[in-house]
């Protein structure tokens, strides 16, 4: 397994310098623990459909575009742009909620950002991006350093020798256009927020230094620990330590040419579990650097239909969350905002949430850590995308090893999903297959996923009929019986039965519901025809076999520009189980009982 690992890290490295500039380089994680100047607060933008700054009426490159970032000094010159006085946006943020004129603009905002910096002779500095949706074109003081694509994941630029002493420039081409190759692709149920959506910082590092590292649990052994590290520098045969002193753990190490060592110890750590979710305090000393992480030791693997934690059965009892904040109902960044989705979910019994329908920023996922909720991982594989097409595949590819390289070493990520309500077919099988097969490359530990979807095979019979289920490690479905597939009622007719005997997830199930809306149990979008329809669904739930978990859709009311029932929806997807300002719906009293249930019986 060392092997396979080391050869994956180094796969993994040539893959990331491929997929976007020459300057781009590999991803620093755990940037918390490292020197940063952070960038974020108020930037100067200016709103441009056109992309008359980066293109001439040709649509060909401009030389000298906004990305120059220049001043008007003189009068007599043409310029049609002065970042100056044009209007302000906060980082991180999305547009759509800061300025109502925004609101449901998709195209290109130019950002710019003014800044002081003292150069160290002796010191790295790395432009960092948490994630900016969609597409990033930098520029810093005046020259373009690079481009990303991808909404959901971080990205770096080495920027050592590039600043300066003095005043510095950064101007981001931001571009959240929908397009038919993209991924996600111009279809999708949820808000397209633009802007540079997460923290943008300054990293300062040494010559050479640990850029990457893994530290886990052996597959299937809670007494030994692996990993390795990867440095980054010119001088990369180094003397590496190891450290978790709680568990006496002091590993010295020495790297190869290629800046890459891997170690093995015996250890028995207490293992991290939703009722006890125990971090250890893990650090990497070469030279005078030392970076610092909290990390967790556990097993997952399934036996039959059980999904197994440290070797003993779990229900995850779950609930989807997207990445929008509570009350302000904005692109959610902050820890506070984080702190307050989670909660809620802790709130209804949960130990387990599947963050929909992409990466969520790295805080979710510490947080979630902490706070004991094991967590599915998404990337926005969604729907229906162009599975033949080459550069498809390649961008969804990135996504995801972006999101297993930061998000590795999170003893709480228990599944990689790699799609959601795909249509079956060749082509996608083609597509999935070979993501997931890049998931058990980069990662041998953990559990792969998708959100497939049911079939009714007879009137009150379902299953699950995907050849894609035989990749998966669970058998993980969204159904809305009694919502897109009949009344609440059908769900007391429905059974279901499976020809794979792996773990059952129903990764959605639901409906809609105003807050405060009463009505009929026939009524819908009401608070009674959604409770009606979560305790007929739990009703169903229990009978089928294998069943090992459930997320529910979804914790929050969401916005969505496919939701367009006046006083109804309003632009907000309603299957929340709390409202859009934070107002808990009878429904989520019926899956809190249920949990309760579920706790005492799995204790």
């Amino acid at each position: 397994m060392k092997k396979a690992i080391k050869q994956s890290v180094f796969i993994m490295a040539l893959f990331f310098a491929t997929i976007t500039s020459a300057k781009t380089t590999s991803q620093l994680i755990n940037v918390e623990g490292r020197t940063t100047i952070s960038m974020d607060g108020v930037w100067k933008t200016i709103v441009d459909p056109f992309e008359n700054g980066y293109y001439d009426y040709r649509r060909l490159p401009l030389k000298d575009g906004y990305g120059s970032d220049k001043d008007i000094v003189d009068k007599s010159v043409l310029q049609e742009y002065n970042f100056a006085t044009d209007k302000t946006l906060f980082v991180p943020g999305d547009w759509n909620t800061q300025r109502q004129e925004l609101y449901y603009y998709e195209g290109t905002v130019w950002y710019r950002k003014r800044f002081d910096y003292q150069v160290k002779e002796d010191k790295r500095v790395f432009l960092y991006f948490g994630a900016v949706n969609y597409e990033a074109i930098v520029f810093l003081n005046g020259k373009e350093i690079g481009q990303h694509v991808g909404g959901f994941t971080p990205f770096n630029f080495e920027v050592t020798g590039l600043l300066k002493s003095g005043e510095n420039s950064v101007v981001v081409k931001v571009d959240n256009k929908r397009k038919l190759d993209a991924v996600p692709t111009i279809n999708s149920d949820w808000w397209n927020y633009g802007g540079i959506t997460r923290d943008v910082s300054l990293i300062e590092t040494p010559a050479t230094f640990v850029r990457d590292y893994y530290v886990q649990l052996k597959k299937g052994d809670r007494n030994t620990i692996n990993g390795w590290i990867q440095l980054d520098g010119v001088q990369l045969n180094k003397t590496v330590k190891v450290e978790i002193p709680e568990l006496k753990i002091s590993q010295q190490l020495t790297t190869d040419g290629k800046g890459y060592a891997a170690f093995e110890v015996k250890a028995k750590p207490t293992c991290w579990t939703p009722e006890s979710p125990k971090l250890y305090a893990v650090s990497f000393k070469v030279d005078n650097e030392v970076l610092a992480d909290e990390i967790g030791f556990r097993t997952i693997e399934t036996k039959g239909t059980q999904i197994l934690l440290n070797g003993k059965q779990v229900f995850l009892r779950g609930v989807c969350i997207h990445e929008e904040a509570a009350f302000r109902n904005g692109r959610a960044y902050s820890k506070e905002e984080d702190i307050t989705l989670l909660q809620w979910a802790k709130d209804m019994g949960c130990n387990f949430v599947r963050l929909a329908h992409y990466p969520h920023n790295e805080q979710m996922i510490r947080q979630a850590e902490r706070l004991g909720l094991m967590v599915w991982s998404e990337i926005p594989v969604y729907w229906t995308i162009q599975w033949g097409n080459p550069e498809t595949y390649k961008n969804a590819e990135a996504q995801l090893t972006d999101n297993i390289m930061r998000d590795k070493n999170r003893a709480n990520i228990i599944i990689w999903s790699i799609a959601n309500e795909t249509p079956r077919g060749d082509e996608r099988l083609s597509f999935l297959t070979r993501l997931a097969a890049k998931v058990r490359e980069f990662d041998p530990v953990r559990l792969v996923g998708a959100a497939m979807e049911k079939e009714e095979i007879k009137p009150g019979m379902m299953t699950v009929n995907d050849q894609l289920s035989k990749v998966m490690d669970v058998l993980s479905f969204n159904q809305y019986v009694g919502w897109y597939d009949g009344l609440p009622e059908k769900c007391d007719r429905v059974n279901w039965t499976f020809s794979e005997q792996k773990p059952v997830i129903i990764s959605e199930f639901g409906g809609d519901a105003l807050y405060g809306l009463r009505g009929g149990l026939t009524d819908r979008f009401t608070e009674d025809y959604q409770e009606d329809l979560y305790i007929r669904s739990v009703n169903m739930l229990k009978r089928i076999p294998g069943l090992a978990g459930t997320t529910p859709w979804i914790l929050k009311d969401f916005r969505s520009p496919r939701r367009q029932l006046r006083d109804i929806q309003d632009d907000f997807n309603r299957k929340g189980l709390v409202s859009d300002k934070g107002q808990k719906k009878k429904a989520f009293f019926v899956m809190q009982k249920w949990y309760e249930e579920l706790k005492q019986q799995y204790k």
